[in-house]
C-alpha cells in the first residue's frame, strides 16, 4: 500500500493548454496598456493651466432695433486694451522732422552815392550791350527818380534823362504841308528796345531790389514819407493817355523849331508831345509794355 497524502505532497505542473490561455491574456493586457498609455499622451499635448486661464471671446450684445421709436438700450462699453506700438511707428516717431532752413538774404545795398556799379551789373543781366550803351552812366538811381517824377507832372527833365539822346536830328518834310519824316520815328527804335527787352517781371524785381535807394532818392527831392511807385503810376498814366495819330500830324516851323499845326495836339504836355515823336508804331510797343508794368504795379 502507498503511504497515506502521497498524491497531495506534489504539485501538478499547468498544462500546455492553460500557458497558451495564460500568454494570451498577458499579450491582451499589454496590448490594453498601450492603447490607454497612448490616448494619455495626446492627452497631454494640451495645456490645462493655459485653458484655464483664457477666457473665451463673448459674443458681443446687439442692440435691439428700436421699432417703436422707444429709446433704445446702448450695451455697456467694453474697455479695450491699450495699443502696443510697432517697431515702424516708434522707429518714424524717434526719426528727426527736417526743419527748412532758412533762404541766404541778399547782400546789403551800397549806398547811394556808390549804387552805379551794382545799378549797372544788374541792368547788363537783363540789356542787350547795345541797349547798355544808351544808358547814362552817372547817377542812374537818382536820375531815373527826377525823371520819373517830371515825367508825372507831363514834364521833361532834359538835365536828368536818364539815357543818352539821340545823335540824329529831328527832320521834317516840308510841301504843301510840313509833317514829321518818317524816318525820324527810327531814331527812337533802340530806345524803344531797352523797354520791350525787359520783361514785366525783370523791371519789377529791379524796383523791389532797389527800393531802398530808390525811397531815398525821392526822399531828397522832397518826397520823405511818400511811395515812388504812387508816382511812377501816375508818369505811366501820362504816356498811356497819349492819342496814337492815325495819319501824319502837320506841323508849324517857328523859326529853328516846330510846332503841331492842330491846336489838340498842341495842347498836349510836354511828355505827351516828346512821345508822339516816336511815331505810332514806337508808341503802339512802349504802350503795351507800360500797361502791363501798371497792372503789376496796381497789384
Amino acid at each position: 500500500m502507498s503511504e497515506p497524502g502521497s498524491e497531495h505532497s506534489q504539485k501538478a505542473k499547468p498544462s500546455r493548454s492553460q500557458l497558451l490561455l495564460a500568454a494570451t491574456v498577458i499579450v491582451a493586457l499589454v496590448i490594453v496598456l498601450i492603447f490607454v498609455l497612448s490616448k494619455q499622451n495626446e492627452q497631454t499635448k494640451t495645456n490645462t493651466k493655459y485653458a484655464q486661464d483664457v477666457v473665451a471671446e463673448q459674443p458681443q450684445a446687439r442692440a435691439p432695433i428700436n421699432t417703436a421709436q422707444s429709446k433704445p438700450v446702448e450695451p455697456e462699453p467694453i474697455e479695450a486694451p491699450e495699443p502696443v506700438a510697432q517697431p515702424s511707428q516708434i522707429e518714424r516717431d524717434e526719426t528727426p522732422v527736417d526743419v527748412p532752413t532758412a533762404e541766404p538774404s541778399a547782400p546789403p545795398l551800397p549806398s547811394l552815392d556808390n549804387s552805379d556799379e551794382l545799378v549797372k551789373q544788374t541792368v547788363a543781366e537783363i540789356m542787350t550791350e547795345k541797349a547798355l550803351a544808351l544808358i547814362v552812366s552817372d547817377d542812374l538811381v537818382r536820375r531815373g527818380v527826377v525823371f520819373v517824377d517830371n515825367l508825372a507832372k507831363g514834364e521833361i527833365a532834359q538835365k536828368h534823362i536818364p539815357v543818352k539822346k539821340p545823335q540824329e536830328p529831328f527832320m521834317a518834310l516840308e510841301g504843301d504841308i510840313v509833317i514829321t519824316d518818317p524816318n525820324s520815328f527810327e531814331r527812337y527804335t533802340p530806345y524803344v528796345d531797352i523797354l520791350t527787352s525787359m520783361s514785366t517781371a525783370q523791371v519789377m524785381r529791379m524796383l523791389d531790389k532797389f527800393k531802398p535807394l530808390i525811397t531815398q532818392a525821392y526822399e531828397e527831392i522832397g518826397y520823405e514819407g511818400s511811395d515812388f511807385n504812387a508816382t511812377l503810376d501816375k508818369a505811366i498814366t501820362e504816356l498811356l493817355n497819349t492819342p496814337i495819330p492815325k495819319s501824319s500830324v502837320p506841323l508849324i516851323k517857328d523859326s529853328v523849331t516846330y510846332r503841331y499845326a492842330y491846336p489838340e495836339w498842341e495842347q498836349l504836355s510836354q511828355a505827351q508831345k516828346q512821345f508822339l515823336r516816336m511815331g505810332p508804331e514806337n508808341m503802339e510797343k512802349i504802350k503795351q509794355r507800360l500797361s502791363a508794368l501798371q497792372k503789376s504795379l496796381n497789384q
